[in-house]
């Protein structure tokens, strides 16, 4: 069974039980993966968080539910998971543009979200450039702060925190690399599950990987062993490279022997100069071998 296939199962398990709670753990194990791949693999595939998903689907079930029965308004609420009666109306408004009572009125215009299923796609083969490392535990040293999440284009936050490094500081910063990727790199870390609709916030490091102790004026992330995936960009800066970071997900993943682990992403730069036209770059993705026994 492949990779969409096994997503299929689990999309069949949460469909099956939208009027139930529904174990996230039992539908990562359908999907041959952990909880955190199959969350993250969702988003990327689907293009919207599992939990929106699961909430637009409730609301589409519970629109047929009030239009078609006498069923009271806690009742449709209790059985799609809302503890009252105002929690399922703000939410069933803010889906279908009206209240749970309005939509049992004939003609009313409701919204509906069909249920999803995953399928392959065939495109242009373009190859993609990895390869795998394993790397004992370090840290990344240097400057943090939650940003919002951008897709497209420059994130001014991140900008402006290059442009915060002083000269002294970027001394500093290199002289503490000395675990690769080498030289000054930024990682990205606990996003917002909103990430595939572009909204919420990440932590966002830039700086060096070391194993030395961090300065007192720097912040640090502590990333543990582990095996990670490096993906190679090479083109203009930044719309290469968020291609390649894209493809990762929705193509390289469903292909690969690997799913994602936790831990930060991170981006080595060969240089500064982005306007280069073969601008190189480099992913780092945390990963860990899919169990084939289960």
């Amino acid at each position: 069974m492949n990779t969409l296939e096994q997503m299929n199962q689990a999309l069949k398990y949460i469909e099956d039980h939208l009027a139930e709670e529904i174990d996230l753990k039992e539908a990562a194990r359908r999907a041959h993966c952990s909880e955190y791949h199959f969350s993250r693999m969702f988003s990327f595939l689907a293009g919207v968080s599992l939990s929106e998903y699961i909430r637009r689907r409730r609301l589409t079930l519970a629109a047929f539910d009030l239009m078609n029965s006498s069923s009271r308004v806690i009742d449709v609420a209790v059985k799609y998971g809302y503890t009252s009666a105002d929690s399922f109306s703000k939410a069933f408004q803010a889906v279908h543009g009206l209240t749970p009572s309005e939509a049992r009125r004939q003609g009313q215009s409701l919204k509906a979200f069909p249920r999803m299923s995953f399928q392959l796609t065939i495109t242009g083969g373009d190859e993609m450039n990895y390869r795998i490392e394993d790397k004992e535990a370090f840290r990344i040293v240097g400057l943090m702060k939650r940003v919002p999440i951008v897709f497209e284009g420059v994130n001014p936050e991140i900008a402006a925190m290059w442009q915060s490094l002083t000269e002294e500081r970027i001394r500093e910063l290199k002289a503490l690399s000395n675990v690769t990727p080498t030289g000054l790199i930024s990682a990205s870390v606990n996003f917002s599950e909103g990430r595939m609709e572009e909204k919420g916030e990440l932590d966002h490091y830039i700086g060096a990987a070391t194993s030395s102790a961090c300065p007192e004026h720097y912040s640090e992330l502590l990333v543990e062993a582990g095996t990670w995936a490096v993906f190679e960009a090479v083109g203009p800066f930044p719309a290469t490279l968020q291609n390649v970071w894209g493809r990762i997900y929705s193509e390289w993943f469903p292909s690969s022997n690997y799913e994602a682990a936790q831990g930060p992403e991170i981006l080595w730069n060969e240089h500064k100069d982005t306007s280069s036209p073969t601008f190189r770059s480099e992913i780092w993705i945390p990963v860990i071998q899919k169990d084939r026994s289960s």
